[in-house]
């Protein structure tokens, strides 16, 4: 039998919708680049699962931040919920020293300062840690290289907000208790020298769900809230594309 008028299967509606899906990436970064909006720091949001399940989730990361690079992005934060209610302490820590080791070997061959940050399976944020990733070489012997040494990853691994908090106020009454410095002297400086992450994200994208996380609560509180109801696994250039430049379009208030 002829298939006249038949519909065209979703391979072949993939395959006509790709060139423009390609043109149409090519405008918004058109657009993102020439933008007197800079984009500095992006903050991913993403659970644990979208990144134990399979290695589709790993890959995913490794693109999305080589995508950050083409719209250059300096700034690269990426939190990792980790449910712990519940959960057997030698699970959570097979979790938490799966994903560190296989975000590590992710992270091997990217020229930037990288940094993980976990509070691991223990009671409290006295538990939080640095990991220093062992990037390739980016010596500043040229302008590429400088652009390399610019770039900056971040990611934590279930260590929020308040675990940070935590942990700054505890170093600041260590301090006032040592008469370093005075009750009065305590103001929003200060506080922020305590915490973990020093840098405030522009762009806060969370794939998959609108759940908020209290990652960065102190750092984020002018940033931009982009919610996506797609898979992290079907994530695309596209749809960091769109973020960032409906981000460019917004007017940022900054609590005003």
């Amino acid at each position: 039998m002829g298939s006249e008028g038949s519909n065209p299967s979703p391979g072949a509606m993939l395959s006509m919708l790709d060139p423009i899906v390609y043109a149409y990436e090519k405008i918004l970064k058109k657009g993102i680049l020439n933008s007197s909006i800079p984009v500095n720091h992006v903050l991913l949001v993403l659970d644990e699962s979208d990144l134990l399940s399979d290695t589709i989730g790993m890959e995913q990361l490794r693109q999305f931040i080589n995508w950050c690079y083409t719209l250059k992005i300096k700034i690269i934060s990426v939190y990792i919920g980790v449910i712990r209610d519940g959960v057997d302490k030698n699970v959570l820590e097979k979790a938490y020293s799966h994903l560190t080791e296989s975000i590590t070997r992710m992270l091997s061959k990217e020229k930037a300062s990288i940094a993980i940050y976990t509070d691991g399976p223990g009671p409290g944020p006295e538990t939080a840690y640095k990991k220093s990733v062992e990037g390739a070489d980016a010596s500043a012997d040229n302008e590429s290289d400088m652009r390399n040494k610019e770039r900056e990853i971040n990611i934590s691994i279930g260590l929020g907000g308040r675990s940070e908090l935590t942990k700054a106020i505890k170093e600041i009454v260590k301090k006032v208790k040592a008469g370093e410095i005075e009750p009065e002297e305590i103001d929003e400086k200060l506080i922020e020298s305590e915490l973990i992450f020093k840098s405030d994200p522009d762009l806060v994208i969370r794939s998959g769900t609108t759940r908020l996380t209290d990652f960065l609560i102190w750092q984020s509180v002018y940033s931009e809230f982009y919610f996506t109801d797609i898979n992290w696994r079907k994530f695309r250039k596209i749809d960091l594309l769109r973020a960032v430049r409906d981000f460019q379009l917004r007017k940022r208030r900054f609590g005003q």
